[in-house]
């Protein structure tokens, strides 16, 4: 099991950016492919951005061009730039191993964007 820590989350108001960022407990050079989610109010939890160790990215429809996926090898951290923040954007943001099936799911972040 690889244990995921998110951190960054926060209230800002429509517009604001925040960055979010995700420890792992082993070294993330070894996960083919780091994702990010979210889960909104009521809703499932969702597939917000994916990273490959080769570095490619792919988006969420919802959040392309406002949102970048990176990854520092060496810290063993995965980021989360979210610009341009919508009300809609509110929920908790999680991030895991997209490629380890079954690994847990941690606390989470909780973003909350204003109107």
């Amino acid at each position: 099991q690889v244990q995921l820590v998110e951190s960054g989350g926060g209230l800002v108001q429509a517009g604001g950016s925040l960055r979010l960022s995700c420890a792992a407990s082993v070294s993330i050079f070894s996960i083919s492919v780091m994702a990010w989610y979210r889960q909104a109010p009521g809703k499932q939890r969702k597939l917000v951005a994916t990273i490959t160790t080769g570095g490619n990215t792919n988006y969420a429809d919802s959040v392309k061009g406002r949102f970048t996926i990176s990854r520092d090898n060496a810290k063993n951290t995965v980021y989360l730039q979210m610009n341009t923040l919508k009300p809609e954007d509110t929920a908790v943001y999680y991030c895991n191993a997209a490629s380890l099936i079954g690994n847990p799911w941690g606390q989470g972040t909780q973003v909350t964007v204003s109107s």
